[in-house]
């Protein structure tokens, strides 16, 4: 029986309505699983990019392993290591790759490519040992942060000449006493009344040492910087609390204190030099001389630096068993140096060109700076000075696969003790990314770690 073409036109109507449906349902059906396959990418993205970072942190954390091994089985200990005895710039842990932030000996704050080192804390001045007027050297310094700095640290609460003590905290907002003892970490001079953020760190938002594009825009982005095409990198830069070194020789045996019993001291001289230079010796320095340093001694004893040597590692001023905050020589930059007593900018420098002369063997004493300075110079500087390094910094910057999971990661190892000992760590990740443009251009897909948070 023919239909209608009432019917027919109602059958045909359904019959699109029933293909509408079923396109609608196979459009929600293609869009689930569009979404579902997005979600899953997301989550695997994701995954993997926690894996990167874990990765990082991993092969940061190994650095300070590598690191420990390597100062602990040094053939000589206290000697800080040249660049040639490690490897410091792009080594593969695993799918990782890791790069030790260090800092130019020359000191060259125009740099815009990272120096790949260990950084020498005993390079630095102690905040918890340096005067008030050494202080006052660093560029940036304020005598009132300087005094502020000495009375934070200080047992008593009387503040001193543009100092602060409890009262001026108590009269802030967020009120607090003064501490009156010594710093635990450089960044606790935040507290110290006088000390700003541009103080502190300077146009170093990321703490590389370098001058990266954002510290020289002016204040296009962050940091605030003078667009000079030097970074001013704060007096962070220039200041630990960890510097230390035990006073006794390589091997752990007592030291001869050469202002007390001079027996000892003849006999170490005949043993190391025999009997004739042990006299002269003896006779040069005559029987009632004070010495402040070793330094001295060698100066008044009319020893040469040979001879000097091989009883520089026996001889001591103090019957200390610690000796804080002690400049390595060898590895301080004119900065430091010029912050030193009797030294300024000229002296610093005259010392660093002639540092740069000497193998590493006669860095590894003191007697040089005799040759680089004045004798009323020397004798000035010699109580601060050392050529020992017991305290290490390894700051460690590592990506996972792929270039992906930055990390970052600043530690300072000891080794003062019996025992390498990790006494300080912090995770510089939120820093943003440090090791410069051409490892952002070897990393694959790491634009995303270019810009600080």
């Amino acid at each position: 029986m023919s239909r209608n073409p009432s019917q027919l036109a109602r059958a045909r109507s359904d019959r699109a309505s029933v293909l509408i449906i079923v396109l609608w349902v196979s459009l929600t059906l293609v869009t689930l699983t569009l979404l579902f396959g997005q979600s899953v990418m997301l989550s695997y993205r994701a995954c993997d990019n926690a894996l990167a970072r874990e990765q990082a942190l991993q092969a940061a954390d190994g650095a300070v392993r590598y690191v420990t091994n390597l100062l602990a089985n040094a053939d000589e200990p206290g000697v800080f290591p040249s660049t040639d005895q490690y490897e410091a710039e792009d080594l593969p842990v695993g799918e990782a790759r890791l790069w030790l932030i260090g800092r130019d000996p020359e000191e060259t704050l125009n740099e815009t490519t990272p120096y790949f080192g260990l950084v020498d804390e005993a390079s630095k001045l102690n905040l918890n040992t340096a005067t008030a007027e050494m202080l006052e050297k660093l560029p940036g310094m304020t005598p009132e942060l300087a005094a502020a700095i000495v009375d934070w640290r200080d047992e008593d609460d009387e503040p001193s000449p543009d100092g602060a003590e409890s009262q001026a905290y108590e009269l802030g907002d967020n009120a607090y006493t003064c501490k009156n003892g010594p710093f635990e970490s450089v960044e606790e001079l935040a507290l110290v009344q006088g000390c700003t953020w541009e103080i502190l760190y300077g146009e170093d938002a990321n703490r590389n040492g370098v001058l990266d594009p954002n510290e020289n825009d002016g204040d296009a982005s962050w940091p605030p910087d003078d667009r000079d095409g030097v970074l001013d990198p704060g007096i962070i830069e220039y200041l630990t609390v960890w510097s230390r070194e035990p006073n006794t020789q390589s091997d752990g045996s007592p030291r001869i204190n050469v202002n007390g019993n001079r027996s000892q001291l003849v006999q170490l001289l005949t043993e190391k030099l025999g009997e004739s230079k042990a006299n002269q010796a003896v006779q040069q320095i005559g029987n009632n001389t004070q010495f402040r340093s070793a330094l001295e001694f060698f100066i008044r004893s009319g020893l040469d630096p040979e001879d000097f040597a091989q009883i520089e590692d026996a001889i001591t001023v103090t019957n200390a068993s610690q000796l804080e905050g002690l400049v390595n020589v060898a590895t301080a930059s004119e900065t430091v140096l010029a912050c030193l007593p009797g030294m300024d900018e000229a002296k610093a420098s005259q010392l660093v060109a002639h540092r740069s002369s000497l193998s590493e063997d006669q860095l590894n004493s003191v007697a040089w700076v005799a040759e680089a300075l004045d004798a009323q110079d020397a004798v000035a500087i010699g109580p601060w000075i050392t050529a020992r390094s017991y305290q290490i910094s390894v700051d460690a910057a590592a990506v996972g696969r792929n270039g992906r999971g930055y990390a970052r990661v600043l530690t300072v190892v000891d080794l003062s003790g019996e025992t390498p000992e990790i006494v300080y760590r912090k995770d510089l990740s939120a820093l943003g990314w440090a090791l410069g443009q051409a490892v952002l251009d070897q990393t694959a897909g790491s634009t995303a770690f270019a810009a600080a948070p």
